[in-house]
Formats: structure tokens, sequence, C-alpha cells
């Protein structure tokens, strides 16, 4: 095709557009593909997880303002766009029972009603590729579900004409998939790699309590990213009152990562062209037509 491709990544909070699917993003920009981040929410009720800044009064006061100012330093490294779709973070609700979600959250919105900022979104960007989360979230936060539920009717609704008659010109996407990146697989390969390179891993919990997360997901792309799993971590550490630059998210080798495993996987959730599973390129069926 002629025209320039574009890629919608749809994410819950700043910090999840560097965790998943930041290495497969700045390789399409590297190639010249239009990438929008939609970030659902602004992340105000996240905790300061890095704790190198726990009990700073300045950032727990303005922690909205702050990550925001986060987000902008990862979209530049990444080299991305990316807008807001204005929700409020709905927090994570721990306990047993659960206590209520906040009032006027994201989780709590109407599904039908909250899509219509993402697909008035899709209407301006026009992508032909959209990624999401699974049913499940990824992982069971209520911010993930909504967003996975919102962009299934943003999808399904941006090209009919008949529905959100008042959020732009109709434009439909011709591909939708399911983050993957965190499956067991790959945990696995890098896991049995750095054990037997005599290195601790930090997978090793992860792997006993896997049973417990879900069903396995069928990875059907494979994107080859590794010559930019720099520039991903990079992105991850900008969002420094998410993440310990001394964390587990860091404590294997690039090298090692680009040898055992140099790439992002995905679920291919929904396709208006024809493709062959495996993928290699989130484009396929697309670039040629």
């Amino acid at each position: 095709m002629t025209e320039q491709l574009r890629l919608m990544a749809v994410h819950a909070h700043p910090d999840d557009e560097s965790s998943k699917g930041a290495a497969t993003m700045a390789k399409y920009v590297s190639e010249g593909v239009d990438v929008l981040v939609a970030t659902c929410t602004g992340g105000e009720r996240g905790s300061i997880l890095n704790p190198k800044l726990q009990g700073d009064p300045y950032i727990e006061e303005h922690i909205h303002e702050v990550r925001a100012k986060e987000m902008a330093e990862a979209r530049d490294i990444l080299g991305v766009k990316q807008e807001w779709l204005g929700f409020v973070d709905s927090g994570l609700p721990e306990g047993d029972p659960l206590p209520p979600l906040p009032e006027g959250c994201f989780a709590l919105q109407n599904v039908e009603e909250a899509a219509e900022a993402l697909v008035r979104l899709i209407r301006e960007f026009r992508p032909h590729v959209v990624t999401t989360y699974d049913e499940n979230g990824g992982y069971p936060h209520p911010d993930h579900i909504m967003t996975h539920k919102i962009s299934m009717v943003a999808f399904e609704a941006a090209g009919d004409a008949s529905r959100y008659p008042e959020a732009g010109e109709p434009w439909q996407p011709q591909k939708l998939y399911y983050n993957q990146g965190f499956n067991r697989p790959r945990t696995q390969a890098l896991h049995d790699a750095l054990l037997e390179r005599g290195m601790e891993s930090p997978y090793g919990e992860w792997l006993e309590r896997w049973h417990t997360m879900g069903r396995e997901r069928t990875l059907t792309t494979y994107v080859p990213c590794g010559d930019f799993f720099e520039i991903r971590d990079k992105a991850l550490i900008a969002h420094a009152t998410q993440i310990d630059p001394d964390g587990g998210w860091f404590r294997v080798p690039l090298d090692l990562q680009r040898e055992i495993w140099p790439t992002e996987e995905y679920e291919l959730a929904k396709s208006l062209v024809g493709t062959s599973l495996p993928e290699d390129d989130l484009f396929a069926g697309i670039r040629n037509n």
C-alpha cells in the first residue's frame, strides 16, 4: 500500500505502553510507521513503586502531574504520539472482601458510553492496526479489563456510520491484537537460560504460580524487535515513580534477551484481511493490499 501505515496501542495507564509492546512500537517508528498510544487514565491512583521515591511529599501530592511528565518523557524516547482519553484511574482494590471501586473511576463507566472517546480517536488517527489487552486485562486490574471492553466496542463501532455519529467520519481498522509479551514460553526460556549460565533468575516465583494466572494464551505473532530492547528499557525507566531501575525488570542482560528471545508476542483477536499464522508483522496482510 502507498499510504503511511498507522498503529494505535491502547493502554490503561502511563507506563503500560513502555512495559507492553514498547520495542515493537520503536521498531515500527524506525520504519516510518505512524504510532499513537491511547492512554485511558492518568494513573492518579497508582502507588509509588520505586522505593527511592517513596515518601516524597511533592510526588504524593502531585502524582497526576508527575505521571503525565513521565509519560511525556517515555513518549519522546519511543518516538510515538500519545493522547489521553481522560478517564480517572480506578486503583487496584486489595483485600477480602475487595473494597468497592472509587466513584467515577474508569472501571465503573458505562462501556458503550466510555467507548465513544476511543471511537473518536480511532476515527481521527485512522489506524490500520490496534493493540489492546485480552479479556483478563493481561492481569486482572479493573482498568485493564475496562480497556479491553472499550477497545472491543470501539474496533467494531469505528467503521459503522450509524454508531457514534457525532464522533467523526467512520474508519475501520483492519486488525486487532492482544498484547501477550508476558507469556510462559518466553518466561521459561529466559529462566532456563539464566540458570544454565549460573545466573540468578527473577522468574522462579512467576513460573511456580503460573497455573493460577488463567489459561494459556495463543501466541500468533512474533515481532522481531531485539534491536529496540534498550529503547524499551529507557522508556520504562522514564516512569520513575513506577519502576525501580535496580529492580527485577532489568536483571536479564539485554544481550541474553536478544539471543534467547528477540521478539515481542501478540495474539491476533480480529482480522478483516487474510493472513497466515504465525506472523512476524502486525501489518501482515495489510502491506500488500
